[in-house]
C-alpha cells in the first residue's frame, strides 16, 4: 500500500517516525514547508515534495484544523483513503470523492521529545468495515491500544484532552512563572510534579486530591490570593472554587 502523509508539524513529524521505526514504508511526505521537510526526509529517508503529490493508496493529512479542508482538496484520487488526525473534526470535513476517515492519535507532540509511540492510543472512524480494517490493521502496527470512534464520541475524548494535558500545562506554565519571580528553580517541583501524576495510576484523581482548597482552609487561601494578581489569581480562584464546588464544602 503507498502510503502519503501531508504535513511538516509535531504531527506529520512523529507519524513518519512511528511508521519508519515500525518498518512502514512511505513513498513521501508532502507540504509546503520545504525547511521542516527536507529535516523529517534527511531523518527518516522519506521522499519530500513542496509541489508534486504522489499518486497513493493513502493519505494521511498531519495539518491543523483550520487547514484540512483546504489540503484535503489538493487530493484528486478518487479510489484513494484519505484521514486526518484530527481530534475534533468529522470526516466530512475532507473535500472529495474519495473515501473519507478519522486516525487519530491521542497524545501531544513536540518533535524535540522522543515518544514510545506503542502506548498512543489510536481512535478510528470510517465509512466502510473494509476501510475500518484497513486502518486497524495499520494502528496497530505501531500501538497496542486501537479503538474505533464514532466523531460524536471523539469530540468528548478531545475535550478531555484538553482538561487532561493542555490545561494542566498552561497551569505548569504559570507555576513557573511564580518559581521564576521569586529565583526559586523550578526544576525542585518536577518531584513534586512526578508524583502527582504518578498517583492517579493508582488512585482516582478525585481520591488523590490535596491542597487548602480541598481542606478548605481559609486562612491559606486568603494568603495565597494576597500574593497573586491579573490572571494567576483569577485561575487561583477559579480553580478552588471548582474543587470546592466538586467536594460539596
Amino acid at each position: 500500500m503507498q502510503i502519503v502523509i501531508i504535513g511538516s508539524g509535531n504531527v506529520a513529524y512523529h507519524m513518519a517516525k512511528a511508521f519508519a521505526q515500525n518498518n512502514i514504508p512511505l513513498a513521501q511526505i508532502f507540504g509546503r514547508n520545504e525547511t521542516e521537510l527536507q529535516k523529517i526526509s534527511e531523518e527518516l529517508n522519506i521522499p519530500y515534495s513542496t509541489k508534486t503529490l504522489v499518486d497513493s493508496d493513502l493519505y494521511i493529512i498531519c495539518v491543523s484544523d483550520n487547514s484540512v479542508e483546504e489540503v484535503s482538496k489538493l487530493i484528486q484520487k478518487k479510489d484513494a483513503l484519505v484521514v486526518h488526525t484530527s481530534g475534533s473534526l468529522p470526516k466530512e470535513t475532507l473535500k472529495g470523492e474519495y473515501r473519507k476517515a478519522s486516525f487519530y492519535p491521542l497524545q501531544t507532540f513536540s518533535k524535540s521529545k522522543e515518544l514510545d509511540y506503542s502506548k498512543i492510543p489510536f481512535f478510528i472512524e470510517t465509512e466502510n468495515e473494509e476501510d475500518k480494517k484497513t486502518l486497524f490493521e495499520l494502528a496497530s502496527k505501531i500501538s497496542k491500544n486501537v479503538m474505533e470512534s464514532t466523531h460524536e464520541k471523539r469530540k468528548y475524548i478531545h475535550l478531555t484532552a484538553v482538561f487532561a494535558c493542555n490545561f494542566v500545562n498552561h497551569l505548569f506554565s504559570r507555576a513557573k512563572e511564580i518559581s521564576d519571580s521569586q529565583e526559586i528553580p523550578f526544576d525542585y517541583f518536577l518531584p513534586l510534579i512526578d508524583e502527582t501524576v504518578q498517583k492517579i495510576y493508582k488512585i482516582e484523581p478525585k481520591a488523590a486530591q490535596t491542597g487548602p482548597a480541598v481542606r478548605n482552609d481559609k486562612r491559606i487561601l486568603e494568603l495565597h490570593e494576597q500574593l497573586l494578581q491579573d490572571e494567576s489569581l483569577e485561575i487561583y480562584k477559579t480553580m478552588n472554587h471548582s474543587i470546592q464546588k466538586m467536594y460539596e464544602l
